[in-house]
Parts: C-alpha cells; sequence; structure tokens
C-alpha cells in the first residue's frame, strides 16, 4: 500500500471512530504528508461529502495554507449542491481568506435568494458572503456591502466589511447610523469605525457622545480614544451612570488631540505598597481587543496583551464564565520593555517603596495605559515550569475534575491548556483568598532560551549573598466563575524588566522579589481586582 493509500485509510478510520473529533485531532496533529489532498478526494466523493461533511470541513481549517489550498479549489467547483459551497465558505471566512472576486460574484449568483424584510435589490445577503467580501480586499464590493447596511440581519457584517476593506466613502454613513442601531449591532458599528482608521469619523462619535444612551457610551469612547490617540482619565472602578457622566465629561470641550502622560495622584501607603494613576498613558503595553473574527457575532470578544501594538499574548475573552487561557502569539520585534532598563538601578537591591522612586520613574511608568494603578512589592515563592502537566494551567483542570465528577474537562490534555511558552508561577495557590483557587503565573516578554546564563550566575550569587534583586511585572487579577461551577481567580503578570532575576531566584527556591504593577478600575481588560490585590498583599507583601 503506498503512501498516498495509507493516508487516506487514517483518514477514513479516524472519521469513523467512536469520537472522531478527538481521532482527528491527533491525525492533524500528527500531519502526515498528503492529508490534505486526501481529505480533498474524501470530499469529491460524494457518498464521502455526505457522510463527513462537517469533519472534513472542520479538518480543513486546522490544517493550515495546505487546506487553504484545497478550500480556494474546492469552492471553484460548481458541482457542488449550494450546501456544501455554503459549509466551505463559512470555513474560508473563518481562517480568513481573501478570495477571488470572481469566485465570490459567482457565489452570490447562485446562493439562495433573500426573502421579507431582507430582500433587497442588490441580491441575496448570505452572511457569509458579506464576510468574505469583507475579506477580499476588493474595493468595488463596496456600493453593495454599503447598501446592505440597511438590511437589520446582515447590517453589522456589511459594516465590519466595509471596515475590513478600509471603504472610508463609507464612513459618514456608517456614524450616520449609530442613532439607529442598538446592541451588538452598535458595538459592530463603532469597531467598523476603528477599522477603518479614519479621523473623519471623530467628529460624527463626538456629537452622537453627547446624546447617547448610557449603554452606548463604552462603544463611543473606545472608539475615540483608538482613532485620536487621545486616552483621557477616568475616575477609578466608575460604573452605569457615573462611568458614562465621566466619559461625556472627558471628551465634552472636542479636544482631541494626544497630549503627554502624566504621573499623578500618588499614595504611598507603607514600603510595600502605593496607588498612583496615569492620564494620556502612551499605551505601549496594553491589553487590547483583537480585530473582531470574520464570521463571528460578537464585535469585541478575544483580546491580546501588546507590546507597541504587537500581539504578544492572546488572553482570550472577558466573559467572566469562560475560563482564562493565555496562549504565546509572538515576541516583540525588539525589547519592547527596554524602557524598564531605565529602572535598574534602583532594582539592584530593592527593599521598600518610597515617593522618590516612583517619581524617578515616572517616565516609565507614562509609558503604561491610562488608568489607575497599584504598586505592590512582593515576595513571591516562583518555580520554573516547562512540562504542561505542571503548570497551573493544566492543573486547574485536574482540581475541577475532583470536585466535579461530571466535570466537562475530566479528560483534557495538558498541552490543550499550555500557553506555549516556558514561565514561571506560583509553587501553591495564594493563601488565605475568598476563592479556593487562586493560582499565579508571569509569563516572559523574551524569549526564554535567550537567557545569558553568565547573567543568572550573577544574580544567584547577588542573592546567595542576602541581596534582593527585584524584577518588574506588568499584571492584573482575573476573577471568572467558569461555566458557572468553579470559582477561579488568577494573578497574571508579564515580565517587564527581570527574566534574569526571577530565574535564578527559582533555581535557588528562594522567594522572588517582584515590583507588581497592577491596572484596576477597567483599564487594560482589569475587572478591578482589588480584592485579589489585597490577598495577594496579605500573603506575599514585602515585610520590614
Amino acid at each position: 500500500m503506498g503512501d498516498h493509500d495509507t493516508v487516506r485509510v487514517r483518514l477514513r478510520t479516524a472519521l469513523r471512530a467512536d469520537d472522531p473529533w478527538t481521532a482527528l485531532y491527533a491525525l492533524s496533529t500528527d500531519r502526515p504528508a498528503g492529508l490534505a489532498e486526501a481529505v480533498e478526494e474524501l470530499y469529491r466523493s460524494d457518498a464521502d461529502r455526505a457522510a463527513f461533511r462537517p469533519h472534513l470541513a472542520w479538518f480543513l481549517r486546522s490544517m493550515g495554507e495546505p487546506g487553504d489550498a484545497v478550500l480556494t479549489r474546492l469552492l471553484a467547483e460548481p458541482a457542488f449542491a449550494a450546501a456544501d459551497r455554503q459549509d466551505l465558505l463559512r470555513t474560508a471566512v473563518a481562517r480568513g481568506l481573501r478570495l477571488p472576486a470572481e469566485l465570490l460574484r459567482a457565489y452570490g449568483q447562485e446562493a439562495p435568494a433573500s426573502s421579507g424584510s431582507d430582500a433587497h435589490a442588490d441580491g441575496p445577503a448570505a452572511p457569509e458572503l458579506v464576510d468574505a467580501m469583507g475579506l477580499s480586499g476588493d474595493p468595488s464590493f463596496a456600493p453593495r456591502l454599503g447598501a446592505l447596511l440597511e438590511i437589520p440581519s446582515v447590517r453589522s457584517r456589511a459594516a465590519l466589511a466595509l471596515g475590513r476593506l478600509g471603504a472610508r466613502e463609507w464612513t459618514a454613513p456608517i456614524a450616520g447610523r449609530l442613532s439607529e442601531v442598538t446592541g451588538l449591532d452598535h458595538t459592530a458599528f463603532t469597531v467598523a469605525l476603528e477599522l477603518m482608521g479614519d479621523p473623519a469619523a471623530v467628529p460624527h462619535l463626538l456629537r452622537w457622545l453627547a446624546e447617547s444612551g448610557e449603554e452606548r457610551v463604552y462603544d463611543v469612547h473606545h472608539a475615540l480614544v483608538r482613532l485620536t490617540g487621545r486616552d483621557p482619565l477616568l475616575p477609578e472602578l466608575a460604573r452605569g451612570a457615573g462611568y458614562a457622566a465621566a466619559v461625556r465629561a472627558a471628551w465634552a470641550d472636542g479636544r482631541t488631540e494626544r497630549t503627554p502622560a502624566v504621573v499623578r495622584d500618588l499614595v504611598v501607603e507603607s514600603g510595600a505598597r502605593a496607588r498612583f494613576s496615569v492620564d494620556g498613558g502612551a499605551g505601549r503595553i496594553r491589553i487590547a481587543f483583537d480585530p473582531p473574527s470574520p464570521g463571528s457575532t460578537w464585535p469585541r470578544w478575544d483580546r491580546s496583551l501588546t507590546f507597541d501594538d504587537k500581539p504578544l499574548y492572546r488572553v482570550g475573552s472577558h466573559c467572566d464564565t469562560c475560563e482564562l487561557s493565555l496562549t504565546l502569539l509572538d515576541w516583540p520585534a525588539d525589547e519592547a520593555t527596554g524602557t524598564a532598563a531605565r529602572m535598574r538601578a534602583r532594582l539592584a537591591d530593592l527593599d521598600r517603596i518610597d515617593a522618590a522612586l516612583l517619581a524617578e520613574w515616572s517616565p516609565v511608568l507614562g509609558e503604561l495605559e491610562t488608568g489607575h494603578y497599584r504598586a505592590l512589592l512582593l515576595d513571591l515563592p516562583l518555580e520554573r515550569v516547562t512540562r504542561p502537566a505542571r503548570s497551573w494551567w493544566y492543573r486547574r483542570v485536574v482540581a475541577r475534575a475532583q470536585v466535579d465528577d461530571d466535570s466537562e474537562y475530566g479528560e483534557d490534555r495538558p498541552e490543550d491548556h499550555w500557553p506555549g511558552v516556558a514561565h514561571f508561577q506560583l509553587t501553591a495557590p495564594v493563601p488565605g483568598g475568598r476563592v479556593p483557587f487562586a493560582y499565579g503565573a508571569l509569563l516572559p516578554s523574551q524569549p526564554p532560551e535567550a537567557l545569558d546564563q553568565a547573567t543568572v550566575a550573577r544574580h544567584a550569587a547577588a542573592i546567595a549573598a542576602g541581596e534582593r534583586p527585584a524584577a518588574v511585572v506588568l499584571g492584573w487579577i482575573d476573577d471568572r466563575y467558569v461555566a458557572a461551577r468553579h470559582q477561579e481567580r488568577w494573578l497574571v503578570g508579564a515580565v517587564l524588566d527581570g527574566h534574569h532575576r526571577l530565574a535564578a531566584y527559582a533555581a535557588a527556591g528562594v522567594p522572588a522579589r517582584v515590583l507588581l504593577l497592577a491596572c484596576v478600575g477597567g483599564g487594560g481588560g482589569a475587572d478591578g481586582g482589588l480584592e485579589g490585590l489585597e490577598e495577594v498583599a496579605a500573603a506575599y507583601g514585602r515585610r520590614d
């Protein structure tokens, strides 16, 4: 039996398994040569397509570029039924493929016609086609997409598609319709304006901000910040009507120019804790919403920790019943945390926080995102974890299964939860807290393999001599109620400076001196977390 036949047999075996999704995942991980071609062959078979179409389409989506080439070829096949082509186009949209305009026009002519209130002279409004037109990069689709702004069932997709095309002639029409849409449609329209990146939207947004209802203010404020670069400081923990009033007041004078960052409201509470605010922060390091996934019904969902607007870690959604997961996306082009190096002279043996110290670091702190911060000087018992089964990202799954016999996570694999990089974590959950499962993980902002072992040894010698060199970590508290069954809390941090120091502490088994800078009150995607920070400070705060 040749290699091609072997791959085809393995694929058929996986498809007929009792649990085909798991079997296909294992086959995709192994990825034998010729697998994409075998999938294409089965899809072209009427019998196999009828039996396995959902599995085959999902499999193509998981295969990356080889699967993309197969998807494009299959979509160009006129012999397939409309349902088959719809499934393929939805898969291509989920992959974010840029498909030929001719192929999309042919699809539009063959798609089932819309009816009722969604009928339109410009033809059918198949949602997957609207998404695909936005991904095509072809500006000739803009007039048709603009006409679809009048159709309730697809207007949010049409707005986002125009945003992806960068069709700025539709900036004013989209902004002018903000008063006509609510809920997710309103969010989609403001996100579309952000995708456009067109300053012409700003006057429309300012006028609408003064008139909009309380529930729409966040979207307008977010779009104004992204389009102008001006990020005014709002009151800490502002919510509801108070938040809406504060946003309107911040933009009431019409100022849109970016001003230099100011570190203000500095209060040193003890040698181990302080608070401060950053107004007009540069936001070089921030948690930001990802561009909306094509085909998704949620215009704002996934978020990433970004350095100079380049995603470093995917943080996942802000849904409080979804579990927190971090995934390494890419390393900064340069050492994005290099500015923290200016702090090193005082970090060599840091034993207390004081006002002079934070004032000296104001230029560095101003590069953070606008918001309210807590500075905590901590001694964290850390270990370096390199194996997925050892990480809290997976061990929390085991803990859930132990308290919930019906846990859907009981059979998860360790690598399914691994963030993709060796990192540091607390040796045990945070003690004494209200939430029994309170974990901690500090993730690197540079490749761990780039560590210089001589530098690690130098820090190890200093630690052995009683010195306590400090690392600087930008962090936050994340609270979840996973699947509405499991309370879970995380102290999460990105190491801004001190990778070598943390490695030396972990190797020596000595609690690591960490200066934690934590944003509270909604800045940076955090949800407050004051209770969690108090518990962390009580457990690990540096003692005089």
